[in-house]
């Protein structure tokens, strides 16, 4: 299994809340737009854990996804 990691940094500065939201659609939107390209190869493609790692500022304060024990 071919796996494909895509980081999304959205940085805004003047008082927006939910940026975090506009990260998240623009990392979807990324992934969905690589699984179109790819189909044809393979249409079982996943697309999976598409997670908010971490954050900071705006109205619920900083936030750092814990680590995952393997």
């Amino acid at each position: 299994m071919r796996e494909w990691r895509h980081d999304c940094l959205k940085s805004y500065r003047h008082g927006s809340t939910g940026v975090e939201m506009e990260a998240l659609v623009a990392a979807s939107v990324a992934a969905l737009t690589v699984y179109d390209m790819c189909k044809a190869l393979d249409k079982g493609i996943e697309i999976r854990e598409i997670v908010l790692e971490r954050k900071s500022g705006g109205k619920s304060g900083d936030y750092v996804r814990p680590r995952r024990k393997s």
